[in-house]
């Protein structure tokens, strides 16, 4: 079959999707990757075809509308304002995204696209699936990821998640109106369309049931498979400079903040710095988006290096809680320092405190020298944490979350 997968935003956003078509395209599927023209060399390293799709991630947010919102102090003013930065930017994708659908026998679509995707796929007649790496979908049991810890009880959970998804789809309004007109589709509002797709369309989520279990109020359709690992390609290497570094010493920290932007990266550098030398212990300090960096015998400052690769080797990881670099220090199975910055990165932090791979969380806009060191301190001085990370890796490695999405396009390829 012709599979689209179809995601948009960060990295983290795109990479573990290499690894879900890399596992499709073994078992014989055609398989493109839709998404934004920078994450093509991710693609083409998993083997995967590729169609690009307007708007670069990192420019908007350095934009002035995306700089607006990074300042914004509260989670629900940043949600607020990415909701007018993505409405502008979705405009734009729903012409490349629809030429991927129409040469695609079935769409995968991230939960980043999900009311598009759904939509252009059933004006075209074809089958889709829900493909996520967030637990969108409202639950008693939790808030809604992107809102943070803070627990409103049963009631009050289930109904910010619908709050929540009513603000995503606003997103959406605009666009999916176009495209109904366009497809000959009848005109429909964003609460019918969201009310179709909960009658039963599925949605595949790409993480560990160890760190999230499928809550029990959700409808049938929904699941949790376990990851979809980034791909990275067979013969990858770390760099020379940086394989140097790592035999030269005892096993750094890693710090990184993945897709992430901060508004002082030189201040935010040095503290950190201050941190693992308070804490005694060498760094490997990735720039990121966030644009770190820092020079000296005990630590190093790289670009993008395979995290398969990398992590394994490290004492802990100091990361922003994002869902794939979360992912990542998990399969590694080494302690992590979550220094969430926003949006779902809370839910995930608090996720890896409950299971008892971190201790508790550092956020960004608290983040201190000292409080920092203290945490690693803490995470690298009690071997507790990492025995407990080697278990949990050893039980998230096991799981094979492409199969279900295989079986899912079997059933699919014999109607």
């Amino acid at each position: 079959m012709r599979v689209a997968v179809m995601t948009a935003g960060s990295r983290g956003d795109v990479a573990p999707y290499t690894g879900l078509g890399h596992g499709l395209m073994r078992a014989g599927h055609e398989v493109t990757l839709v998404s934004h023209a920078c994450f093509a060399p991710l693609a083409a390293s998993a083997g995967l075809g590729f169609h690009a799709v307007p708007v670069d991630p990192r420019a908007e947010l350095a934009s002035a509308r995306g700089q607006v919102m990074q300042r914004s102090v509260t989670d629900a003013g940043k949600l607020a304002r990415l909701v007018g930065l993505a409405r502008a930017a979705v405009g734009r994708m729903s012409d490349d995204l629809l030429q991927a659908a129409q040469a695609s026998d079935v769409v995968l679509v991230s939960g980043s696209l999900g009311p598009l995707g759904h939509t252009m796929a059933q004006g075209l007649g074809l089958p889709s699936m829900g493909v996520f790496l967030q637990p969108l979908a409202p639950t008693r049991e939790f808030p809604p990821p992107v809102t943070g810890t803070r627990s409103w009880g049963a009631t009050g959970n289930r109904l910010a998640g619908r709050a929540v998804n009513a603000a995503v789809d606003r997103i959406f309004v605009d666009a999916t109106r176009a495209l109904r007109s366009r497809l000959g589709m009848p005109p429909a509002g964003s609460h019918a369309a969201r009310r179709t797709r909960e009658r039963g369309w599925p949605v595949f989520h790409g993480f560990s049931p160890q760190l999230v279990s499928r809550p029990r109020d959700w409808r049938p359709g929904l699941e949790i498979t376990g990851y979809w690992w980034s791909h990275d390609p067979p013969r990858a290497e770390l760099p020379t400079r940086l394989r140097d570094f790592l035999d030269a010493g005892p096993p750094p920290v890693f710090v990184g903040l993945g897709s992430a932007t901060v508004p002082e990266p030189e201040r935010l550098s040095r503290a950190v710095v201050r941190a693992l030398r308070a804490a005694g212990l060498r760094g490997v300090i990735q720039r990121g988006w966030a644009g770190l960096h820092a020079d000296g015998d005990d630590v190093i400052t790289i670009d993008e290096v395979p995290h398969s690769l990398l992590f394994p080797r490290m004492a802990a990881i100091v990361h922003h809680a994002g869902a794939g670099t979360t992912a990542a220090a998990l399969r590694a199975g080494v302690p992590a320092v979550p220094v969430p910055v926003q949006f779902d990165a809370a839910f995930w932090a608090s996720r890896l405190a409950a299971v008892g791979v971190a201790p508790r969380p550092v956020p960004l806009r608290r983040l201190t020298s000292a409080a920092l060191a203290a945490a690693l301190e803490e995470v690298t001085g009690e071997p507790l944490y990492a025995r407990r990370a080697r278990t949990l890796s050893e039980r998230i490695r096991s799981e094979d979350g492409v199969t279900p999405i295989l079986s899912a396009l079997d059933r699919l390829d014999r109607t």
